[in-house]
């Protein structure tokens, strides 16, 4: 509850400064809407926007079942198979150094206006940090508790799953909240280059028609999602790794 309250509070803040920023300014309403004719929108474009979000969400949850699925194997090769390090390290690295925008129009092209290039899209911006953290924590295992596991002459598939596995639990956590606040970035940008539902399209459209409320309601929408994910993610970390605060 407090976690919720530190993050509305600021939220608060922002709406009361915009509408200061558009009454002292006397901005039109194509330049900044109000936050009343927001809100207005959410509630007269409810179904138009619900079916909308339904797309984008799909797109981000798909994405990042896939990312975790493809970014925990990555790690695991990485702590297992030294040759595959030297190969997939490198593409890792050049995976967030290649600007996604440059990459959608290829991924529009190879997958289709549908949601597999904005799934892709998706898996591609977290899987860096999914990997890399899974990877720093099954690397990380504290070195008493490998002591102890070859002591009990654990295999090493049974030292991975009981023991590496869950000491890179805590890791795997933060990067998975890093996750979710960039997945919804991904399957939006993939909207954008090409898509016929969305909340990235349905933002772009909107703004072509100068339908600058609609277009905020479509962005509210989407920060909400956003945040709801990380306090999802963050509930369930507290809830099921407990041990994580006392891991460093």
């Amino acid at each position: 509850m407090k976690n919720f309250l530190k993050a509305i509070l600021p939220v608060i803040f922002l709406f009361i400064l915009w509408q200061s920023v558009v009454v002292i300014f006397d901005l039109p309403h194509y330049i900044l809407p109000k936050p009343k004719d927001v809100f207005l929108q959410l509630i007269n474009q409810y179904s138009l926007l619900w079916e909308h979000t339904q797309t984008t969400l799909l797109e981000i949850v798909i994405g990042l079942i896939l990312g975790c699925f493809f970014g925990l194997s990555s790690a695991f090769a990485l702590l297992y198979f030294k040759k595959i390090e030297k190969y997939l390290l490198p593409i890792l690295v050049v995976s967030q150094a290649i600007p996604v925008f440059a990459i959608a129009p290829l991924l529009v092209l190879w997958f289709g206006y549908g949601l597999a290039s904005k799934i892709v899209m998706t898996v591609l911006i977290i899987y860096f940090p999914i990997t890399t953290a899974c990877y720093d924590g099954l690397k990380n295992t504290p070195k008493q508790w490998l002591q102890l596991a070859h002591t009990y002459k654990l295999t090493p598939l049974q030292i991975l799953l009981k023991v590496r596995f869950k000491a890179s639990l805590a890791s795997l956590a933060s990067g998975l909240k890093i996750a979710v606040c960039i997945a919804p970035l991904g399957a939006v940008i993939g909207e954008w280059v090409g898509s016929s539902k969305g909340l990235g399209y349905l933002m772009l459209h909107a703004n072509a028609r100068m339908q600058i409320d609609l277009m905020f309601s479509a962005l509210f929408i989407l920060i909400i999602l956003t945040l709801s994910l990380y306090f999802l993610s963050d509930y369930l970390a507290r809830k099921f790794i407990p041990w994580a605060s006392y891991l460093h």
